[in-house]
């Protein structure tokens, strides 16, 4: 039996996230569906991160399990060739049989990309944000991430709720041109963590919410007491360390 890791690109705008769902149209279910046709067999592959929906990819990994033969070069054709335009398969790889891509990982990169002028070009992979924003005041808020803390305050997911400490390894923002790029890794991000941070770092950032009251949040570890969610198109798992 044979392990296989998949490095997979998606844009995950028509998509009702990574995890496949019985009445919704997922990057898993597509790729399983796919795999199907190809080892006229089963498969069903771990990812290394639950994306939700809209949400993209660079850098998604997955694994499978599977008696075929094929080389891994066959594999990546069939799949890039049956898959749809906005999933990729960047890379076919054979693992040790113990790899699991989501619990082998030890780390995960996001980035979200912030536009401050209309992009016709980046609307389904940005927000666009027409305050003026405070990028000192939202690195200092980033700068109080790092760590090992629990993040309550910044997840959607119940199911999480009795788990919520994370190890960020580091998280900042950073100016290009017109836009900005926060960029976080982490040994583990929980449900729409991503979002509600970058959400109320742009209230810190337009002066709705002072660095103080930040600060207070994140201690709490109460979700009611964070800024809302950022939108899902502008967030990019960009990477996953083993």
């Amino acid at each position: 039996m044979r392990n296989i890791k998949l490095l997979i690109e998606y844009d995950g705008t028509n998509y009702s996230g990574w995890q496949r769902q019985d009445n919704a149209r997922t990057i898993q279910g597509e790729i399983e569906e796919v795999l199907l046709k190809i080892f006229q067999e089963k498969v069903g592959i771990a990812g290394a991160g639950r994306t939700d929906a809209g949400v993209h990819a660079r850098g998604q990994v997955a694994n499978f399990h599977t008696k075929t033969d094929r080389k891994n070069r066959e594999i990546e054709a069939s799949l890039n060739a049956l898959l749809p335009d906005d999933i990729a398969i960047r890379d076919v790889s054979d693992v040790p049989p113990d790899f699991h891509a989501r619990h082998s990982a030890r780390e995960r990169c996001y980035s979200y990309l912030i536009t401050r002028r209309p992009s016709a070009i980046l609307r389904h992979y940005s927000w666009r944000v027409g305050y003026d924003l405070d990028v000192g005041r939202m690195n200092k808020s980033a700068a109080a991430l790092t760590g090992s803390k629990e993040f309550g305050s910044f997840c959607t997911g119940q199911s999480e709720v009795g788990d919520v400490r994370c190890t960020v390894a580091s998280a900042c923002w950073e100016e290009l041109d017109s836009s900005l790029l926060f960029r976080i890794r982490s040994n583990r991000f929980l449900h729409g963590m991503v979002r509600s941070l970058v959400g109320t770092m742009v209230d810190v950032g337009r002066g709705y919410t002072t660095l103080d009251d930040f600060f207070a949040m994140l201690a709490k570890n109460d979700r009611r007491e964070a800024g809302p969610a950022a939108p899902p198109g502008g967030l990019v798992l960009e990477s996953v360390v083993y």
